[in-house]
């Protein structure tokens, strides 16, 4: 084994990837959603399927919790059965688009009941972060506008910091606050947080626990994401990432699949700043709805995506590199990334999972338990999670 596999292997061994419940429920597209046999009923039930994809992967530790999806009557209960699986509750993800009340914004609304309805909703999300040990409080904030002069573009800025404002101030010490932007949808004319700037110009405005979610289907088509990545990083404003794959829009399909050679540009900006150590603050999660393939084994193909991206980012000859950027050859400095990009890196994989005790290939490993015939089976009645549920 060569010195730069060796450290490959001992940065692959720390790297952990979050699990998204909303994942493990019915999903579909704006026209039906579709129901598969053995689909968790409930948040118990969803924490079960990810432990599965910890099980086989080693790699994913974590739940994120969507509220009001996974509300329960007790957290610490919640909590505590994931302990019991071996995973653990991870980021608490607000809802600020399922409400009548949204229509026209939430924390953004013209109208101040209306805000301070949404505004409470994060001091709701604030206590279950206490209940559950969770650091991370996620927003995804879907308001904007669908005309020009629907609204006035500044006030809803101005709302929007305010808002911001109380929820920061709700955070305890060990807390953050993660602001996600999404470039259109679900309107069309103006988001009122469209891009990283954006987000951004308003994390620096409440504090240093404030940091930018980067969710790889958000932005335009042809951008360029790894250098959003490289400039967020620089700035240690870089809090989290969505990962998911599209072709056209936010499509959150299978990491990787469309485009594997984005996922390994994104990852090499983040090993080459040191970002992918733990101590970094960067947590890395998978945001995905598996529409027409199965649940658990999509979210243990996109993990392995994931891993393959980052060993190849791993493996880079970084002096190399930085002496032909140095010398101007351009060729050469390309090459570096390329001979890394086209290396097989499953071996060194199998390697990793083998020296821990887990099967070479997690996804086999998973298909062979015969655990999805037997959810298939045993989880017969009740009401199946599924997209809004």
């Amino acid at each position: 084994m060569t010195t730069s596999q060796a450290r490959a292997l001992e940065a692959l061994a720390a790297q952990t990837i979050e699990l998204p419940s909303w994942a493990f429920g019915n999903s579909g597209t704006r026209f039906k959603v579709f129901g598969q046999p053995g689909v968790a009923r409930n948040p118990y039930e969803k924490l079960e399927d990810a432990a599965q994809v910890h099980r086989y992967t080693g790699a994913a530790p974590r739940v994120s919790l969507h509220i009001p999806w996974d509300r329960v009557d007790d957290f610490g209960k919640l909590a505590a059965h994931a302990a019991d699986l071996g995973v653990r509750i991870g980021g608490i993800n607000s809802n600020l688009f399922q409400d009548d009340d949204y229509r026209l914004g939430s924390l953004t609304h013209p109208d101040e009941a209306v805000r301070r309805k949404a505004v409470d909703h994060h001091a709701e999300c604030v206590e279950i972060m206490r209940q559950t040990g969770s650091t991370d409080l996620k927003i995804w904030l879907p308001d904007g506008t669908n005309y020009p002069g629907q609204d006035d573009l500044r006030a809803r800025q101005d709302r929007l910091a305010d808002s911001l404002q109380q929820v920061y101030a709700m955070l305890d010490p060990g807390h953050r606050l993660l602001l996600e932007y999404k470039f259109f949808e679900p309107y069309f004319y103006a988001m009122d947080v469209p891009d990283w700037g954006t987000s951004l110009v308003h994390c620096l405005a409440l504090g240093d626990r404030a940091q930018v979610v980067l969710d790889t289907g958000h932005h335009a088509p042809g951008t360029n994401i790894e250098f959003i990545v490289m400039q967020l990083l620089r700035l240690d404003r870089l809090g989290a990432f969505d990962f998911n794959s599209r072709n056209y829009a936010d499509d959150d399909l299978i990491v990787g699949s469309a485009d594997p050679f984005q996922l390994f540009r994104i990852m090499n900006e983040i090993v080459a700043a040191g970002a992918l150590a733990p101590e970094s603050g960067v947590n890395f999660m998978l945001d995905q709805c598996h529409n027409i393939e199965p649940k658990i084994p999509g979210q243990i193909r996109s993990v392995m995506n994931v891993q393959e991206a980052t060993a190849k980012a791993l493996l880079v000859d970084r002096e190399a590199l930085a002496a032909a950027q140095r010398s101007g050859d351009v060729l050469a400095a390309h090459g570096a990334l390329m001979d890394a990009y086209s290396t097989d890196v499953r071996p060194l994989l199998a390697e990793l999972r083998g020296s821990t005790g887990l099967d070479p290939d997690p996804y086999a490993a998973y298909a062979r338990s015969g655990h999805q015939e037997r959810i298939a089976r045993e989880r017969v009645g009740g009401q199946q999670a599924g997209w809004g549920a």
